[in-house]
């Protein structure tokens, strides 16, 4: 697919898939989310280690293996 980049701004209609599926994508884009500041941690333990266990049960041979 051939675009003309001089004019602008382009269409949410020029992509293929929207013109497949024109009942799933809206007419007009609301544009870019605002910017947000998200405060997100994980509180560690001082000198804590992490777990060393197998996610999974395992037959004794391949547990002997680790």
């Amino acid at each position: 697919t051939i675009h003309d980049t001089t004019s602008g701004v382009p269409s949410i209609h020029d992509r293929p898939i929207v013109s497949e599926f024109p009942d799933v994508f809206p007419d007009e884009l609301p544009g870019i989310p605002s910017v947000r500041e998200v405060e997100f941690n994980i509180g560690l333990i001082p000198g804590a280690e992490p777990i060393s266990k197998a996610p999974y049960r395992m037959a004794p041979i391949e547990l002997k293996e680790l």
